[in-house]
């Protein structure tokens, strides 16, 4: 009999999804033709920039010349473009090796492959609400977990606990599913916290290019110290429309050391062993993500959601109703009306006014009686969906 691993046993029911799939087919079936206005998962609508199509064209023209056709690529990650994320990094004055950026197939990837670096009998630390893979890959691997809640009274930005000990620290900002920011200086506390106890932080900026305040940093390795104690993973898909495409980076700087062992070294060795790389096509389509034109495109594409965010703030600032996020991410989690559970409110937005959000508990406990709502969608669709969110809580 071959052993099994039997932590798949151990994971939740991916229910979060499924239920409300299951739900929206069961009200469609009952109201064939209905109109439904979709704003939980957090796919994007928008087409890949112009400058990145007409990149993707010429690296598959370049697969037909012969003198310009590109087979295996290298593991960790092109030259041309390790050199155009350490340039990105730059432009927000943080000095980086290109090869201290590896390039992936996308956060999500990345998200599970980097446990490898780290012993089963490692504990992994999860803010509440998180994205449920946090949680997930580490069940996977058989690791404890301990869950820091978070909630209305810190902005569901919560600061280290002394009194838990863990090696792996999760910080997601922008946060997804609660749209909140850590500012510096509460970002300097989870710093300071992990290099005085010698964990390490494993920073998700898969939204960062959202953010519009000057004062907030888009990257952990704006904070002195980090360094030394930071792996910091990021993707394109919500920045550059790569959802469909599959790329991201990691940075895993060279000062990063933990039992003797260089952690840039052991993922270059794991990547040359576990993966082929990313796509020549893909990776050149990536590149011309950051040059001025395809910064400034899918700085323009960004701003359409940014416009679908502020119809649905404008809603629940007029009818006072407490949420988060918004401004600098594409997630608003807001507070559900009249104690209502967060399945009770998906349920009644359904039902009565065809609109499709994210109940706040499939994030977690604490994300019981709280509501997420995408700004991916379609501008016409969200200008509707904020219409009939106002007629729907103004009759409170």
């Amino acid at each position: 009999m071959i052993p099994m691993n039997t932590h798949y046993t151990e994971l939740k029911d991916s229910y979060l999804f499924y239920r409300i799939a299951q739900k929206v087919n069961a009200y469609l079936e009952e109201h064939p033709g209905a109109r439904l206005y979709r704003m939980g998962i957090g796919d994007v609508s928008l087409p890949l920039c112009s400058a990145v199509i007409r990149a993707l064209h010429e690296a598959v023209d370049d697969q037909a010349v012969k003198s310009r056709f590109h087979g295996y690529m290298p593991e960790c990650g092109a030259p041309f473009l390790r050199e155009a994320i350490a340039g990105y990094y730059a432009q927000r004055g943080v000095t980086l090796a290109p090869d201290e950026a590896f390039v992936s197939s996308g956060a999500s990837d990345e998200l599970g492959d980097i446990l490898d670096l780290f012993d089963r009998s490692s504990t992994a630390l999860v803010i509440e609400p998180a994205y449920p893979a946090y949680v997930d890959a580490n069940v996977l691997a058989g690791r404890k977990i301990l869950h820091l809640a978070s909630g209305k009274e810190n902005g569901f930005l919560p600061e280290p606990d002394e009194g838990l000990q863990a090696d792996l620290l999760y910080i997601c900002s922008p946060n997804n599913p609660t749209g909140a920011v850590f500012t510096r200086e509460k970002l300097q506390k989870w710093v300071d916290y992990a290099n005085r106890h010698g964990s390490l932080i494993l920073f998700d900026a898969a939204y960062e290019a959202f953010i519009e305040d000057p004062t907030l940093p888009h990257s952990i390795f704006e904070l002195p110290g980090a360094r030394t104690c930071a792996v910091e993973i990021c993707s394109l898909s919500k920045t550059a429309g790569f959802t469909g495409t599959r790329l991201g980076y990691t940075v895993i700087p060279k000062d990063l050391e933990r039992g003797g062992l260089r952690l840039n070294d052991m993922w270059v060795r794991n990547r040359t062993t576990k993966t082929n790389g990313v796509s020549y096509i893909i990776q050149k389509g990536g590149a011309a993500v950051f040059t001025p034109e395809g910064q400034r495109q899918v700085r323009e594409n960004i701003q359409v959601y940014k416009s679908n965010a502020k119809l649905l703030t404008d809603v629940l600032d007029k009818l006072g109703v407490w949420y988060c996020g918004g401004k600098n991410a594409p997630y608003i989690w807001m507070k559900c009306p009249d104690g209502l559970t967060s399945w009770a409110f998906f349920d009644r937005l359904l039902h009565e006014i065809q609109v499709v959000g994210t109940p706040g508990e499939g994030f977690g406990a604490c994300g019981e009686g709280y509501f997420r709502f995408s700004t991916f969608g379609d501008p016409e669709d969200t200008k509707e969906a904020a219409r009939r969110l106002t007629g729907l809580l103004g009759r409170r």
